[in-house]
């Protein structure tokens, strides 16, 4: 296991407090801002610790306020319903007395239906078939912005291997639109909650970005505030986050200063394992230091 993975198992191993209430940290990298993927992944193992052996379907959450990376983060979990089929969670994350971002999520036991699903995109090249994180290092990352750069010479739990690589390192305008590979770095417990948490974390990474690809930005520019909204996922079939998936993004319109995109996730063999949505707020910065409204400038930590 890679480093960087076991430390995004620890991240997501919460500490129980009291009955359900749970204690996460944050890592301590030098990171202004809690990474959202971080808190949404956290919320999943906070409720999925009061529930038993159903697994999650669904999620709901939203952001309220910046997580602060240097306290902990509290996770309060409230059962609100334990049927036969449904059992449903919401759960409160706690910075400094207020809340920072809450959610709903849905567990559903296994049954049988009927079913159908949107064919794998055609013409997507496999993971084995475009550069590897270091290639890219060594070649395109090399005329990309500093802080571009930096993002991309990170050690991080999550492998993304872009089919398109133009809008790391121009500002041409984009159609809206993009297809991500993405796994984890190292082999993950075989658990099925576990692989669902980590692509809950993996989730938030480049998705508000494909918003921003018909304006010739991206989340990197700092004359930006960027920063996600709510966010919701479909858990659909079973799958292995530390096995390549294919995360194929829309934004379907951007406008009002917030953007709505989408996301379906497939694996390697075609089956449409997740589905995503986020709205995320864009807009200009309006001056040095902390915007008013108290949403930060986003940060490309993921």
């Amino acid at each position: 296991m890679s480093t960087a993975v076991a430390d995004l198992l620890a991240t997501l191993d919460l500490e129980p407090l009291e009955q359900d209430l749970f204690r996460g940290r944050s890592p301590q990298v030098g990171w202004q801002r809690v990474f959202g993927g971080q808190v949404i992944g956290q919320s999943l193992v906070a409720a999925t610790r009061t529930v038993g052996d159903r697994p999650v379907h669904s999620l709901h959450g939203y952001f309220m306020r910046p997580g602060d990376p240097s306290v902990p983060i509290i996770y309060q979990v409230d059962r609100i319903r334990d049927g036969r089929s449904f059992t449903t969670r919401r759960v409160v994350a706690i910075q400094h007395g207020k809340a920072i971002f809450s959610m709903s999520a849905s567990f559903h036991i296994e049954e049988d239906g009927p079913e159908h699903q949107f064919a794998l995109p055609e013409g997507i090249p496999m993971p084995e078939d475009l550069p590897s994180e270091q290639e890219f290092k060594q070649g395109v990352i090399e005329r990309a912005p500093e802080n571009v750069r930096r993002y991309w010479e990170r050690e991080r739990p999550i492998e993304l291997r872009p089919v398109d690589l133009r809008h790391y390192v121009s500002r041409e305008k984009l159609e809206p639109r993009q297809y991500v590979w993405v796994r984890a770095t190292g082999a993950l417990p075989d658990d099925p909650g576990i692989h669902k948490c980590v692509l809950a974390y993996a989730s938030d990474m480049t998705l508000l970005d494909t918003a921003l690809f018909p304006h010739g930005t991206s989340v990197f520019d700092r004359a930006l505030q960027v920063a996600s909204l709510d966010h919701a996922m479909w858990f659909h079939r079973p799958f292995r986050a530390d096995d390549w998936l294919l995360y194929a993004q829309d934004a379907p319109t951007t406008i009002g200063a917030r953007g709505f995109t989408r996301g379906l996730i497939y694996d390697r063999k075609g089956a449409l394992v997740c589905s995503v949505s986020q709205e995320g707020l864009i807009r200009p910065r309006r001056g040095e230091g902390e915007p008013p409204s108290g949403v930060p400038v986003v940060e490309p930590n993921f």
